[in-house]
């Protein structure tokens, strides 16, 4: 039996560019002799331990040719689209839709050779197979209502596939999936179409007790009437199927993978890093004013993307801070690559933006634009999330004054940006101030290192012309033998 060990990382290799919608990884292998190939469920980022078949694109019995996508996977990062690199027959589904927690290194499914038998191939007996999901139309029993026949039905997407935030939209809204038209991958329903839909049709958020209830449950708000008549109790409305357990004042919402890694990572960064927090102010009055030429001058850039800049030029100035943690001793990095917090449906991510030292304002700009947009839509190459140097995570914009962020293992920081504000100086001149937070993992950067770092922002930040300026190259091994 021939294997495919894309989870050893032998012939996995990221496509140059993304094929539709969707991060694509190849999966090559020979057709060496008439048996089956095993497709098993890949690693496809170094914090993967299990993902979930969110849809086969391909069924039994397809024919596949090279570059094929046959079905998308979600994994702690994002949902990817797999790719196949040879012709052949999709022979067996051995894990269908919506399979979850499915180990790396399981079999997912089968593909033969072109003209070899499908329908009779052989399952191996070390290979494990799950239940079939009914993806084929239900024929209605004499006993059975064709309006259950159809609830039992699956949905093309399964609501248990999406983020908390659509899937909190459509139990607020009570809209169901087959309703919304998707612009997402495979048509798939991002929360902007849910959004749009929302205003186009002037929905109402719907009273918890007001949706539907499971059979044989009453809503503990219902109005009972005073006659001693029995109460009848009311059939539940035929409705998409909610996203969890629903009670009468809550709702239980399952874990996505995303979400679960976010949650492990934020518990295991706050358990084993001790937090150090330090904040200062800054004079963003020059700053702006820079902003407003580029702006007019026909480039759009954001605040965010100078000081995506100033952080990069004070890590070259403080390169102890631009830092990882290691077991065996501390890494101090060469190259500043910034992670970018980007809030998702899914949860968040952190995109970077690399060698952002030897980047122009303008193209810090167009970068985050990219990976932003990149990351909302599920299609980051792993490449473009794993790794980083140093974190920004930007609330300014929301018109959070101040907060404090927690640090993105391995890194050494994190730094927290808060809104702007106006204040009148010794002299009664209007000035404007940003305040800045940075997170440090007491371990490599102490208070000192700290306000270093801080007080080079902060000269950076108040005077953008050494946004220009470049540091002299710093011999990194003796930094720390100071």
């Amino acid at each position: 039996m021939l294997e495919y060990d894309a989870y050893l990382g032998h012939v996995k290799e990221p496509m140059p560019n993304g094929v539709g919608h969707h991060v694509i990884y190849k999966m090559a292998a020979r057709f060496l002799d008439k048996d089956a190939l095993k497709v098993k469920m890949p690693s496809l980022s170094p914090t993967m331990t299990e993902g979930t078949i969110v849809q086969w694109l391909k069924k039994e019995g397809d024919p596949l040719s090279a570059g094929d996508i046959i079905c998308e996977i979600q994994t702690d990062k994002a949902v990817v689209g797999y790719e196949v690199d040879e012709d052949g027959i999709l022979a067996k589904i051995l894990k269908p839709e919506n399979s979850k927690d499915v180990k790396i290194g399981t079999v997912i499914g089968l593909i033969v050779e072109e003209g070899e038998d499908w329908k009779n191939v052989e399952i191996p007996p070390d290979v494990e197979q799950s239940a079939p999901s009914d993806t084929g139309p239900v024929t209605p029993s004499s006993k059975e209502s064709p309006a259950q026949s159809s609830l039992d039905q699956p949905d093309m997407h399964s609501i248990q596939s999406y983020g908390p935030a659509v899937r909190c939209l459509l139990e607020q809204y009570n809209i169901q999936l087959t309703d919304v038209h998707g612009t997402g991958p495979a048509n798939r329903i991002l929360k902007g179409d849910l959004l749009k839909y929302i205003k186009d049709k002037n929905l109402k958020p719907v009273p918890l007790a007001s949706i539907s209830l499971p059979k044989g449950a009453v809503a503990s708000t219902e109005k009972t009437s005073s006659t001693s008549e029995p109460a009848v109790e009311k059939k539940p409305s035929i409705q998409q199927p909610t996203m969890g357990t629903e009670g009468a004042n809550y709702v239980d919402i399952d874990l996505s993978n995303i979400r679960k890694v976010i949650a492990r990572r934020l518990t295991e960064s706050k358990i084993s890093s001790p937090h150090m927090y330090c904040t200062i102010d800054s004079n963003i009055v020059r700053l702006i004013q820079l902003r407003k030429e580029f702006i007019d001058d026909g480039t759009k850039v954001s605040m965010n993307d100078f000081i995506i800049k100033a952080a990069a030029v004070a890590l070259q100035k403080v390169p102890e801070v631009n830092s990882l943690w290691k077991e065996n001793g501390i890494s101090i990095m060469s190259n500043i690559d910034i992670s970018v917090a980007v809030a998702t449906d899914s949860g968040l991510i952190t995109p970077i933006v690399k060698d952002a030292i030897g980047l122009g304002v303008e193209d810090i700009s167009k970068m985050v634009k990219d990976l932003a947009g990149k990351a909302r839509e599920g299609k980051l190459k792993p490449e473009e999330y794993q790794g980083g140097t140093f974190t920004i995570s930007n609330l300014g914009m929301f018109g959070v004054s101040e907060f404090t962020a927690i640090i993105n293992p391995p890194q050494a920081c994190i730094m927290a940006i808060g809104t702007s504000r106006v204040e009148l100086d010794e002299e009664g001149t209007p000035q404007t101030y940003m305040k800045v937070t940075l997170s440090a993992d007491a371990r490599i950067v102490d208070e000192f290192l700290a306000t270093r770092f801080l007080e080079a922002f902060k000269e950076i930040i108040e005077n953008p012309v050494l946004m220009l300026s470049q540091a002299p190259k710093i011999d990194h091994q003796k930094l720390f033998a100071k």
